[in-house]
């Protein structure tokens, strides 16, 4: 059974930066995409960024472009999110999901989850 378990979450000011990790386990192979959303009160979850090892592919949200990072660490089983210039808006629940398929990802289904991880950005 696939495992995701964030880490890195916490309370910065505006401007500040923060860096997300998820360990993922129990793959059967490392041709598994992986990807960070997140969800706001009373918004809808969103995704923010994903990698694909296989082909390369990548997405970032519009709204993180430029301020948003996201790496494969040490293998293809750690996935970062480094996060700067964070503003208010970016305060939400983190999940780190992945899935064989980018497309799941980019539709917002991927197979596996995370518990997700807080970061709140204050003005």
């Amino acid at each position: 059974q696939v495992q995701l378990v964030e880490s890195g979450g916490g309370s910065v000011q505006a401007g500040g930066s923060l860096r997300l990790s998820c360990s993922a386990s129990g793959y059967t192979n490392t041709r598994f995409c992986m990807g960070w959303f997140r969800q706001a009160p009373g918004k809808k979850r969103e995704e923010v960024a994903i990698l694909c090892p296989r082909g390369g592919s990548t997405y970032y949200a519009d709204s993180v472009k430029g301020r948003f990072t996201a790496s494969q660490v040490g293998g293809k089983n750690m996935l970062s999110l480094q996060m700067v210039s964070l503003k208010p808006e970016d305060t939400a629940m983190y999940y780190c999901a992945s899935d064989p398929s980018y497309q799941a990802l980019v539709e917002g289904t991927p197979s596996y989850w995370g518990q997700g991880t807080q970061v709140t950005v204050s003005s």
